[in-house]
């Protein structure tokens, strides 16, 4: 059987973005991101943003929660015909939003429309007038709660933002929470029904109390937290055998790639996929086996059921300045 020790977290997700040069600041400006660590490869980079707390002053990228990994393909930005498939389109659906959990929502929301950004919805648009979604520059959906710790009236401190959660469609619950709880160790937190709308929501994230009650975690805890993953499942999805979301990184049928994955990593990786082999064989969908990486031995990719890529790395992965 897999052991999930207390060093498992969900670490990052993955976005391809145009142009660094306008995302960059956009997640540093509008929400207090830093870029912690720059990692050059041949015909890609990667960008690593974080927030940089007292807990996380001295922690190297990997062993972090709430990193958002921008993935920049080389002279994309000189590309007219570059974009995204930011998933929510009528056709190639399937990664729907990060999530990012501010003080003040209110002076969040005036800000952002302040320093030119689009929204998707603001607070006033439709019925729930507690969360908004703007759009980035590559046009991701990037949406709003408010954790209310030390909320201030009229004020909003950039210091107090979370990477909340990143948001994935799936088509069998059954089979997704198998996955994410089965094999990789995640507790079920939350889950919100809403049968009028024909869909729920499931959140999920690592909790290491020996004590952990299935649903037990309130909206207001949930907020203040880091790197959890939403599923949202539309009812009757999974009887309709011609039914799929897109993974974000497929190109078939001419589809855009968007979405890349998240990143769980933990202090011996190597062993944690051994056992996952050991135990599930061949029901494991494996893009890249630990060990047999291009571009590092370090590192491993398996799909869960709808096809997204979950990637699996040790806490101290390009811990070092080679790739700066």
């Amino acid at each position: 059987m897999t052991t999930i020790d207390n060093s498992f977290i969900i670490n990052h997700s993955c976005l391809r973005v145009k142009d660094p040069k306008v995302s960059i600041p956009f997640y540093e400006n509008n929400f207090g991101m830093k870029c912690i660590r720059r990692l050059h490869f041949d015909g890609f980079s990667l960008y690593l943003l974080g927030f940089e707390t007292e807990a996380n002053k001295d922690k190297s990228w990997g062993a972090r929660e709430g990193v958002l990994e921008l993935c920049h393909n080389h002279g994309s930005e000189d590309d007219d015909s570059f974009k995204v498939n930011n998933g929510n389109g009528t056709e190639n659906r399937g990664f729907g939003h990060i999530c990012v959990s501010v003080d003040n929502i209110q002076v969040c929301e005036a800000n952002l429309l302040a320093n030119g950004a689009k929204f998707q919805k603001k607070l006033s648009d439709g019925r729930q007038k507690d969360i908004a979604f703007v759009l980035d520059p590559d046009g991701y959906w990037v949406e709003l709660v408010e954790h209310q710790r030390n909320k201030t009236e009229a004020k909003t401190d950039l210091s107090t933002y979370k990477f909340n959660h990143t948001m994935i469609r799936v088509k069998d619950a059954k089979k997704s929470l198998d996955f994410y709880k089965n094999k990789f160790g995640m507790k079920l937190l939350s889950t919100f029904d809403f049968p009028d709308a024909r869909f729920t929501l499931f959140f999920l994230g690592y909790d290491h109390a020996n004590n952990h009650e299935e649903n037990s975690i309130d909206k207001k805890v949930r907020h203040f937290q880091e790197s959890l993953l939403e599923l949202t499942y539309n009812y009757g999805t999974e009887e309709d055998t011609d039914f799929h979301y897109h993974n974000g990184n497929s190109t078939d049928n001419g589809a855009i790639q968007g979405y890349g994955h998240i990143g769980v990593s933990c202090k011996d990786p190597a062993t944690f996929c051994k056992q996952l082999e050991d135990k599930y064989g061949d029901e494991l969908d494996w893009s890249v086996q630990w060990g047999k990486g291009s571009l590092t031995p370090n590192l491993a990719f398996i799909r869960d059921p709808d096809g997204y890529s979950v990637e699996i790395i040790p806490l101290d992965i390009f811990s070092d300045d080679s790739k700066l």
